[in-house]
């Protein structure tokens, strides 16, 4: 009977994370889209630092998980349009150069200038490279995009240690400008 009773309670619970977990896939159509108008957000859900001194301190405090990543609370995002790019990212490492700024710590910035170079693979996955051409410690921004949605961000800079972020891309959020075009 206890064998029953576990094994209904394994599948329940695997049931209940699969059904957790599948509610920001996306249709692979609508990802393509999505990224052929190069204009949607990328939400990022979780922070992969790089720095071994990070992860240390994370797994030194007490009843934190012993990964190597950073639950975000869905707040931080980039935003990608036509003539625009806004970053508004964490960042969680080694920096080269200090600033007494604290907002200068972690990635925000918007720009104007930037290229985007797109390609996608046999499996239909995205890659996206952006290159802002007007911010000074912002190399590249890789972004990788499955077919449900979900995406891979890697940050690449000249001032501070590389930092990931895994998440999902959703539509832009409209302005009150666009909605009272409609």
């Amino acid at each position: 009977m206890k064998k029953y009773i576990s094994f209904i309670f394994i599948f329940g619970f695997l049931f209940f994370f699969q059904s957790c977990s599948s509610q920001a896939a996306l249709d692979s159509k609508t990802v393509d889209t999505l990224v052929d108008s190069e204009e949607f957000t990328f939400v990022a859900q979780r922070a992969n630092p790089m720095n071994y001194d990070v992860i240390n301190v994370m797994g030194s405090i007490q009843n934190a998980p012993a990964a190597r990543m950073l639950q975000l609370d869905g707040s931080y995002s980039i935003e990608i349009k036509k003539n625009h790019l806004d970053v508004a990212l964490p960042y969680f490492g080694r920096m080269f150069t200090s600033s007494y700024n604290t907002a200068e710590n972690s990635y925000r910035f918007t720009s104007k200038d930037f290229t985007v170079t797109k390609s996608q693979n046999k499996k239909g996955n995205w890659t996206l490279k952006i290159k802002p051409n007007d911010t000074t410690n912002v190399d590249e921004i890789n972004i990788e995009i499955f077919k449900n949605g979900k995406a891979f961000v890697s940050m690449r800079s000249n001032d501070r240690q590389p930092i990931t972020y895994d998440g999902y891309i959703s539509k832009n959020p409209e302005t009150p400008k666009e909605k009272e075009k409609l």
